[in-house]
């Protein structure tokens, strides 16, 4: 049996990527929490913290730090079951489109402390698959090993310029030279989105210049405003869609992306009035499942 409280400070350690930000949150001081750490390194026999700025896991701490969210989560589900008060921390990857327009009413309906990290849908298996996370809204069908997959609807996304935009770049149409020209918006490197759509719509890829811009609604206002195309998901876009602030570069074209709620299965029970709520405010925004 490992020391929950030993447990506790190296998750807060790892969490908060600092010694003194974990003592402040489990208000005890730096040096207990070094002590902590100390203590369980000894009993594992392996180093768990590489103490550097911001602190960050070995493999050893990474896999230990799991397992202590898993057992407060475990823990506070228990405490529910025998009728106590009782908020767990829940440390959970959304991608931003979702966080931005349904999401956050389903998580305000649940008693979780969240610490969210924002991924994009086509990559945020990893953090599963690196135990970083332990849910996450993702593009993948296939389960990653050791979790349980929920489908929970379709986004759909439009290709959006401002008509301004549109009579500079695409005046003569969306011909290849057109799309190799104008610039792109993209939220990350991370972002394959825009080049899937590119590719699909020109029968081959093409790298247009870019602007990097990581905000689901300044994706929106950068549209609006004339600095490049990029692909909004619908229910943000409507509204200026139908005033003309902005146009559709090709109506019948969109793109859909399939999402899941991919959960690792040890800890399922215990956050499943989340699943509830997000299957249910997914069910009310998103498009069904073809």
């Amino acid at each position: 049996m490992y020391d929950p409280a030993q447990l506790s400070a190296l998750e807060a350690v790892l969490r908060l990527g600092a010694f003194e930000a974990a003592a402040a949150e489990l208000n005890v001081t730096p040096s207990a929490i070094s002590q902590r750490i100390r203590a369980l390194e000894d009993r594992v026999g392996a180093p768990l913290v590489l103490r550097q700025s911001p602190a960050s896991a070995t493999e050893t701490g990474a896999r230990l730090a799991r397992h202590a969210r898993e057992c407060a989560l475990l823990d506070a589900a228990l405490a529910r079951d025998l009728g106590r008060a009782a908020q767990a921390r829940l440390r959970i990857a959304l991608n931003a489109d979702s966080l931005d327009t349904w999401a956050i009413p389903a998580l305000a309906r649940t008693d979780f402390l969240y610490d969210i990290a924002i991924e994009d849908e086509s990559v945020s298996d990893r953090r599963l698959r690196d135990g970083d996370v332990t849910a996450a809204i993702t593009a993948r069908a296939q389960p990653v090993q050791g979790c349980d997959a929920v489908p929970l609807g379709v986004t759909r996304y439009i290709a959006t310029c401002s008509p301004a935009f549109r009579d500079r770049h695409f005046a003569d149409g969306l011909t290849e030279d057109a799309l190799t020209t104008a610039p792109m918006l993209d939220y990350s490197g991370k972002d394959v989105l825009q080049r899937r759509w590119l590719a699909d719509l020109n029968g081959r890829p093409l790298s247009p210049p870019t602007h990097h811009l990581p905000s689901t609604h300044g994706f929106v206002e950068a549209a609006r405003c004339g600095l490049g195309w990029g692909l909004n998901p619908l229910p943000l876009v409507a509204a200026l869609l139908e005033s003309g602030e902005l146009v559709a570069m090709a109506p019948d074209r969109p793109r859909d992306v399939p999402l899941y709620w991919q959960v690792r299965s040890i800890t399922a029970p215990a956050i499943r009035p989340l699943t509830r709520a997000l299957r249910r405010a997914a069910g009310e925004a998103l498009l069904p499942m073809p």
